[in-house]
């Protein structure tokens, strides 16, 4: 028997959403509009979700709506800013058996089928976010209006370990294409999970009509009425089938390219897409349901479960953060350099924290080079709408170069971005403490240097902190914040409030080499140019990882730090940490190059050319790729422990946390602690499992 919303177990976790129902008497619409919101009863910083109770809600919302006389169309909207954030993934873990999971999206399946199939026209007035199983609901209506103010909408379920199991992936691509549609559900939630506005949704297709923000419910009702009178009949061209085949042939090689189907989750979609063209709904529905249960009975939706969870509790409040009473206020910024990363930087601070930003050089030549990439990155923040003309104008106000570094005298806050050489960051540092007040903050954005050796030479080192952002800026989510034993707690907590406004995850640090992420992408690609040095083809080391489903390859990753770099980096750790960290002559021999090394027909993909190839000199040990694989995890077993022996971080979740955000380690990995613990090499390495997930 197929399962309803009523054949649930109730939770007692849930945070219930409420259906409450109203009635209308729209004029012009010859009787009356049911008008059901969705709300659990708190503001907007707690978005409203799908468990079983909200789910039932809804069901006998429904049900008094078809009993009620004169209803002439239904709309179904959220309480302010929030349309629905799908179902509450936190009671996931409470599903006992492979049994209640398949109940769970049969359940969806039946109470949106009633919109669907509804004899009264429905609508979706998509106030707010709207994600995974409340955009499979506005799907399942008849017709959809957008706010143009809202955020957060799309399916992105596959970043989670599962698939849209509620319909998306059969509505949609029959509603705007397979190509967009799998956009939507595969590529948006593999490219860093990116998420779609009210203003893309008509362009798409996915909705009818947008509306401003201010009079979005009463704009929508009005154009309901029409619709549902007749006076405004809604055009849908029809989808392109015939390239149906085609378009699934490239999606799986996204799939491949992007995470070597390593994520069930992205297979299954895929399958789900191609499915579309041919299935019934019936058929899609009840494909759905397999493959949804399958999933959340597996690792790894269990160990996105950990993650997400780990993201909203330790990226909200940060582990070993002093107060945020004891923040002080930033109202100047000073950037020392204008190359790139500092002029990532600048324009980061001055369109988060709202403040005036003052960039400086060796000279005015640079200082203005700086100034005009964040005028043309604002002019591409315009060109995109992502800001408005008046935000864009205000930015361009806000940001400053000169050649002086007076400037920096009534700044609160001075960050350097200056090469990664201890000496010359430790002359910045002297330079500029003394031109700014006693109370103004001294940051580092060292990559791995010592933050101690820094402040060592300054009068005042209790002000000094390190703040690790991570290129691109605007894109990379972690900042590692790295106090040394005499940074006081204003400054550390500055730090962290400084972070929160820039709307990053902050990690602390102690200030050991390289840090956290640096130390162990370092670890991992000590281990593959060491199994090259020792034998083994750069072909083979390169795919050995393939399994884990990386963001990036070993050789990508080289390419994208730079050969200069990362050969940099690699000497640094070899000093300072010895022998686990061997400096790998073919990468000098690379880095020393006076020719391209990488191919720039397949930029991006670590691809070297013929002629740097001749410079790899392989020993007479090759390994195997499975070979390479055991010996990078027990490199980063260890490494990891080394770390918490070391009080480099206070548990492995702080691992998890900054992997996940800082190197794009997957949510269905769960980190890098839950897989190693999985594979059973950190039981190997330290006789014991890590146990960050219980």
């Amino acid at each position: 028997m197929y399962a309803t919303p009523l054949d649930l177990p109730d939770f007692e976790e849930e945070v219930v959403t409420e259906a409450h129902v109203r009635y209308l008497e729209p004029r012009g619409l010859g009787g009356r509009a049911a008008i059901i919101t969705l709300d659990n009863g708190y503001d907007h910083t707690k978005p409203s979700s799908f468990g079983p109770g909200g789910l039932k809600n809804l069901w006998r919302a429904l049900d008094e709506v078809e009993a009620a006389e004169g209803v002439k169309l239904v709309a179904v909207t959220g309480k302010p800013f929030i349309f629905l954030a799908g179902a509450d993934i936190k009671l996931m873990p409470s599903l006992e058996s492979r049994e209640q999971g398949l109940m769970l999206a049969q359940a969806g399946h039946s109470l949106y089928k009633r919109l669907k199939a509804s004899a009264v026209p429905t609508f979706a007035f998509i106030n707010g976010v709207a994600l995974g199983g409340g955009f499979e609901l506005a799907l399942h209506c008849h017709y959809r209006t957008v706010s143009t103010t809202a955020n957060g909408l799309g399916l992105p379920e596959v970043s989670i370990g599962l698939i849209p199991g509620w319909g998306g992936s059969q509505i949609l691509p029959n509603l705007i294409g397979v190509e967009k549609a799998a956009q939507v559900i595969v590529g948006n939630p593999l490219n860093q999970n990116k998420m779609l506005r009210g203003t893309d949704l008509v362009p798409m297709g996915i909705a009818d009509a947008q509306f401003e923000g201010a009079d979005f419910l009463e704009e929508s009702l009005d154009w309901a009425v029409k619709v549902a009178t007749g006076e405004i009949t809604v055009q849908r061209p029809e989808v392109d089938r015939d390239s149906w085949p085609q378009v699934i042939a490239g999606v799986r090689h996204l799939v491949e390219e992007k995470v070597h189907n390593a994520s069930a989750a992205a297979v299954r979609a895929v399958d789900l897409l191609e499915l579309a063209r041919t299935a019934s709904f019936e058929e899609g529905s009840l494909a759905e349901d397999e493959a949804l249960a399958d999933l959340e009975a597996g690792p790894q939706f269990q160990a996105s479960i950990y993650a997400f969870n780990l993201v909203r509790a330790l990226g909200k409040r940060p582990e070993g953060a002093p107060s945020p009473g004891l923040a002080k206020e930033v109202g100047k910024v000073g950037v020392v350099g204008a190359g790139l990363m500092a002029g990532q930087i600048a324009l980061m601070f001055a369109r988060r924290l709202e403040v005036p930003v003052v960039m400086t050089d060796l000279d005015a030549a640079r200082a203005e080079r700086g100034l005009a990439y964040v005028r043309s990155e604002i002019d591409k923040l315009e060109s995109k709408g992502r800001v408005s003309k008046l935000k864009a104008a205000k930015l361009r106000a806000l940001v400053s170069a000169s050649a002086l570094k007076s400037v920096y005298a009534d700044c609160d806050l001075v960050i350097e971005a200056v090469f990664e050489e201890l000496k010359v960051k430790q002359a910045v540092f002297a330079e500029v403490e003394s031109i700014v007040s006693e109370e103004c903050l001294l940051v580092t954005n060292t990559s791995g240097l010592s933050v101690t050796a820094m402040a060592s030479q300054l009068a005042h080192p209790e002000r000094l902190v390190g703040m690790h952002f991570f290129n691109p800026v605007a894109v990379m989510p972690l900042v590692e914040v790295i106090p040394t034993d005499k940074t006081d707690n204003e400054t550390l907590a500055t730090a962290y409030a400084v972070a929160k406004k820039l709307k990053k995850t902050a990690v602390g640090s102690a200030d050991r080499p390289a840090f956290i992420v640096n130390r162990l992408l370092g670890r991992m690609l000590a281990e593959v140019t060491g199994v090259v040095d020792a034998g083994t083809p750069i072909e083979v080391a390169d795919v050995a990882l393939d399994d884990l489903g990386l963001p990036m390859r070993p050789f990508a990753l080289l390419e994208l730090v730079g050969l200069q770099v990362s050969w940099h980096l690699c000497q640094h750790l070899n000093e300072d940490l010895g022998p686990r960290f061997p400096a790998s002559e073919n990468l000098r021999r690379l880095a020393e190059a006076d020719f391209p090394v990488f191919d720039a027909s397949a930029k991006g993909k670590g691809k070297l050319t013929e002629e740097a190839k001749a410079l790899v000199e392989l020993g007479n040990q090759p390994a195997t790729a499975e070979e390479v694989k055991q010996r990078v995890l027990r490199g980063l077993a260890e490494e990891v422990q080394l770390m918490l022996d070391e009080g480099v971080v206070p548990s492995p979740k702080q691992v998890d946390l900054a992997m996940i955000m800082g190197a794009g380690f997957p949510f269905w990995l769960g980190g890098l602690t839950p897989y190693l613990d999985r594979a059973g090499v950190s039981a190997e390495v330290s006789g014991k499992p890590f146990g960050a997930m219980g």
